[in-house]
């Protein structure tokens, strides 16, 4: 299987399953594979590309994103290419043309890697965190954000939260959770576009998310603010009949999304 692989550039999973309920899926094999921009095909920033897989793999195979910046991660990170069973590169630009000005090597490039499993066990082992390899909770995901006079909770069939939406799936993706959106309808039936989410009781949302695949309920709550031009973020991961609940900061809503379900990610995975 180690020969015969043949790495593809990692796409966000549809939402529909297959009983007609929208929730992600996460197939085992994706845990060991990372996707990352690079600017042009060359061997440098491929090797740059590289390691920031690297870490991005380690931190999605055991849930810990306590890994993501680790210091004793850096002797790994500078051999990552010897890590690698497989790469591909697929055109970030979809085929749209070059600019005038642009060269090959200035066009950025999804850079997709795969690892080879064994190798990233053993440095988890390392690391003293073990793989999260049993089976992940769908997290039924309600997001409220409110910049300024604006308030909206992302929807997955509201194209207001598009970008949004996509921003949830592509930071799943990324920390391998599987997740679901609510769409418009289950916003309405809670009452969540009439009143913040912290109004509505935790078991009616979680009643609404898993009708439609929901297993573990996520919520959060970003505020943006025009003094420090960032999002601040409150989470609250309802496990186990036990609130969970911590704050972050970051400039964009892309990495907000990325901190807070890979902070819900780790909590389950500590109790696996």
């Amino acid at each position: 299987m180690l020969l015969a692989i043949q790495p593809t550039a990692a796409q966000p999973v549809s939402q529909e399953s297959a009983d007609g309920k929208r929730a992600s899926l996460i197939a085992a094999a994706d845990l060991y594979r990372a996707q990352t921009i690079v600017t042009g095909q060359g061997e440098a920033n491929r090797i740059i590309g590289f390691a920031s897989c690297l870490e991005d793999v380690l931190v999605k195979v055991s849930g810990a994103l306590r890994l993501a910046g680790d210091p004793r991660l850096a002797p790994y990170k500078s051999e990552a290419a010897k890590l690698v069973r497989g790469f591909s590169y697929r055109d970030e630009k979809g085929g749209k043309p070059k600019n005038d000005e642009q060269g090959t090597r200035d066009r950025s490039f999804f850079l997709a890697v795969d690892f080879d499993e064994a190798a990233i066990n053993e440095i988890l082992a390392a690391m003293g965190v073990t793989p999260w390899l049993s089976r992940r909770p769908v997290l039924g995901v309600f997001v409220e954000m409110q910049q300024g006079p604006r308030r909206y909770v992302v929807a997955a069939d509201s194209r207001q939260t598009d970008l949004q939406g996509a921003a949830l799936l592509s930071a799943a993706a990324k920390r391998g959770m599987p997740i679901m959106l609510p769409d418009v309808a289950t916003l309405d039936e809670v009452g969540a576009n009439d009143m913040v989410l912290a109004a509505i009781a935790p078991g009616k949302l979680a009643q609404a998310a898993a009708r439609r695949g929901g297993e573990v309920l996520l919520t959060a709550r970003l505020a943006w603010d025009d003094q420090d031009l960032r999002w601040t973020a409150d989470w609250q991961l309802d496990w186990h009949g036990k609130p969970q609940r911590w704050r972050l900061s970051a400039v964009t809503f892309d990495e907000a999304f990325r901190q807070g379900i890979g902070g819900a990610a780790q909590i389950i995975a500590a109790q696996q």
